[in-house]
């Protein structure tokens, strides 16, 4: 190869190597978010880019098997959980950078059938849900393992009622699963967060969970002890922010009772 082809080549390769960090950078932090947050995280993440930073990447799915992800050593740089539990796995793990958790936002638990129903319950102890079903499954996410199945399965047990429904439970893999079962009509009801009956224009809320069934419904918010993303701490503290809960509370966030 001709010397001024070799000079050139070598040129091209330093720029590509002093470009590489930068590119690298485009990317935002990666964010591990419960599959509820959806809306309201991606909102955020767009916010967060109209400053003139990197968009944040957003993955969602249960929190469950968010936090086994980042277990497995998955390349995070956020976890947002929709309850303390599954924070509180991975902090026991040393896997949280110490001092980053916070306090998110909150949520409520609502009962939802497909949009033509005419159906109302008021939830209360031993209301009548096994005949509000009747034939049909109840779609939750799942009470073994997924924060909004686990409130879901609490309850309906402190209401006295979970044992004439156990058998009819549609498990699903995470709450917007289990909304979708009811909005294709699946499922004849499913308990679901408030902000996923917000969300989605084809179910109804047929009833309200009192707070007193169930603990606090709370969204915890930490950086992973992996990350290396420059820009990950400061979402995280503008999530947290005024500004940050602000967006969250446009979506139904924030408002337990």
């Amino acid at each position: 190869m001709p010397p001024i082809l070799l000079r050139a080549l070598f040129a091209l390769l330093i720029a590509l190597a002093g470009a590489t960090p930068a590119l690298a950078q485009e990317r935002g932090p990666l964010v591990l978010a419960a599959a509820s947050l959806q809306e309201a995280m991606t909102d955020a993440a767009a916010a967060w880019a109209r400053k003139g930073h990197p968009r944040p990447v957003l993955s969602f799915a249960a929190s469950s098997a968010l936090a086994r992800q980042a277990e497995a050593g998955a390349r995070a740089d956020l976890f947002a959980s929709a309850d303390e539990e599954w924070m509180d796995y991975l902090q026991g793990k040393s896997l949280l950078k110490a001092g980053t958790r916070a306090r998110l936002t909150e949520n409520r638990l609502v009962l939802v059938a497909p949009l033509p129903s005419r159906l109302n319950l008021q939830i209360t102890r031993n209301f009548p849900l096994a005949k509000a079903l009747g034939t049909g499954r109840l779609a939750m996410a799942d009470p073994a393992a997924v924060p909004a199945g686990r409130y879901g399965r609490e309850a309906l047990t402190r209401l006295g009622v979970w044992t004439g429904v156990a058998g009819k439970v549609a498990a699903a893999e995470n709450v917007r699963a289990a909304l979708a079962l009811v909005e294709r009509g699946a499922a004849s009801l499913g308990i679901v967060y408030a902000t996923d009956a917000m969300a989605s224009r084809r179910v109804r809320v047929v009833g309200t969970f009192p707070a007193t069934s169930h603990q606090p419904i709370t969204y915890p918010v930490a950086l992973l002890a992996t990350s290396r993303h420059g820009d990950a701490e400061a979402f995280r503290r503008f999530l947290i922010s005024r500004e940050g809960r602000a967006i969250f509370l446009r979506r139904g966030f924030g408002q337990r009772r």
